[in-house]
């Protein structure tokens, strides 16, 4: 069997401050045809999941471009353009193949197109023909196209929020398509519009366990995979929100009974799946006033994970102007003051300007004396699903009995040791706050013994109402009329 795989992807937040051009691609990850690292990345899903299985059986594999940006704001036309080319000229360069499987995002929109995905699977198939078998995995915060959906003969979501289930969705994505392959299988697909945007935290119920159920009702009964596809709020295009996959072997009304049923369940719990977001001075009583430590603050707005610029100091300053000590934030980006830091030295004591640089929704810079308590230069942060993230030169600073970490580049708190090789003791800590939404708890939930998702402002609010939405179809629950 030969098989093609390659990867294009990044999660756009059409509301945050910076556009994601060609460099954006190049910090997160970029890799010519057949320079792919010897590790996952993490949007290499399914070439890593090829290579495992083609070694075993003997498979033809041809390695295109792969290419992942952090979340940000609408990436440029010539970025995306160039980049879709790229791969387009690998795959034509590789024909003949049995299967594409590739690693897209779901939420990339670039200007002039509201539906990269949709527009790069069109694209492939008509390069490779009907008879080919053509799959994706994607993230589960994707917009989920009827132009994907019909184009591809497999999608499959990552089920884990915190994405730790790369590998295992990967393997499940090139195990159906070689089937298919083979003629062992036809899949067949149902998607049903939840007209509703939701969080699926499966750290806690009722995500969990309706998950769970999924996941038993695969490769049961002819099912062969369900995807939910929670919808990227922050992503102003017509097709934004929750919708449920259903693939069945052969069976189409089985696959539209299935979807329906589903939906009509994710409905029913999305009041228990909404994220309660107190306001910063809420949290940091919250924090407080809980019976020991430490209490981790999840700044989900300034998540760049989702496209904000992970440098506002909204929280910063509150915890500065009430006195709190023992705690610590980050990761903060802030090349500028990373650089200083690194001039002036580890030991040394100097007033420095932090954050606040980017947008209003970065909030006004905090102006501290700090001491620069440790320098690591190129620092890799342990990431989700064992794929390692680079964050560049990297300081701890301490100001007022708050500790910070800044970084050169633009990441989330994922791994504990964004803040422990650098030598900040978290467990000495009674408040952590961490620049992410909810890939933080994976690692942080093992030394955290309170989670509160704060209310902040920022580019990722979860006050949904006051987003300026020029695109999506309206209303959608919790926005608009539909949330009464």
């Amino acid at each position: 069997m030969r098989v093609f795989s390659g990867s294009l992807a990044t999660e756009t937040n059409t509301f945050g401050p910076m556009p994601t051009g060609l460099a954006s691609f190049r910090d997160r990850g970029y890799y010519a045809a057949g320079q792919h690292p010897d590790q996952m990345t993490f949007f290499s899903g399914p070439l890593w999941a090829a290579r495992l299985r083609g070694k075993a059986l003997g498979w033809d594999l041809v390695e295109g471009m792969v290419a992942g940006a952090q979340p940000s704001g609408t990436t440029t036309r010539h970025a995306y353009e160039t980049l879709r080319e790229e791969l387009l000229a690998d795959l034509r360069g590789a024909l003949p193949v049995d299967m594409v499987v590739l690693g897209l995002h779901g939420a990339m929109v670039a200007d002039g197109y509201d539906d990269c995905e949709g527009d790069l699977l069109q694209r492939v198939r008509a390069i490779v023909g009907p008879e080919v078998v053509l799959g994706a995995e994607l993230d589960p915060h994707s917009h989920l196209t009827p132009l994907m959906v019909d184009t591809a003969d497999l999608l499959i979501a990552f089920k884990e929020y915190p994405h730790t289930d790369v590998l295992e969705r990967g393997i499940e994505l090139v195990d159906l398509c070689a089937a298919m392959v083979e003629k062992k299988t036809r899949p067949v697909a149902a998607m049903v519009d939840c007209d509703m945007v939701v969080t699926m935290h499966t750290s806690r119920e009722p995500a969990r366990g309706f998950v769970d159920r999924l996941q038993a009702l695969e490769g049961q009964d002819g099912v062969l995979s369900i995807s939910v596809a929670h919808g990227f709020p922050w992503g102003d295009v017509p097709e934004m929100g929750t919708k449920l996959l259903v693939y069945t072997d052969g069976d189409q009304a089985q696959a539209d009974a299935l979807a329906r049923k589903l939906a009509d369940e994710l409905i029913g719990m999305r009041d228990g799946l909404a994220v309660r977001y107190p306001d910063i001075d809420a949290s940091l009583d919250e924090a407080l006033a809980f019976d020991g430590g430490p209490v981790v603050l999840a700044d989900g707005a300034d998540n760049p994970g989702g496209g904000a610029a992970s440098d506002s100091t909204f929280i910063l300053r509150r915890m500065v102007e009430r006195g709190l000590r023992d705690a610590a934030i980050g990761p903060l980006w802030d090349p500028i003051a990373v650089r200083i830091a690194f001039e002036a030295g580890e030991g040394a004591r100097l007033a420095m300007r932090i954050g606040g640089k980017i947008s209003p929704l970065s909030g006004p810079p905090m102006d501290l004396m700090c001491t620069v308590k440790a320098l690591q230069a190129d620092m890799v942060m342990t990431g989700l699903a064992n794929t390692p993230v680079p964050l560049g030169d990297c300081a701890l600073l301490e100001a007022d009995g708050i500790e910070m970490v800044l970084i050169t580049l633009r990441n989330q708190a994922m791994g504990t040791d964004v803040f422990t090789q650098l030598g900040c003791d978290l467990a000495a800590k009674k408040i952590i706050v961490v620049k992410s939404s909810q890939h933080f708890y994976a690692s942080f939930s093992k030394v955290a013994k309170h989670v509160i998702y704060a209310g902040a402002p920022g580019a990722v609010t979860l006050d949904l109402a006051t987003l300026p939405y020029r695109k999506a179809r309206l209303p959608k629950w919790p926005i608009g009329a539909a949330a009464a």
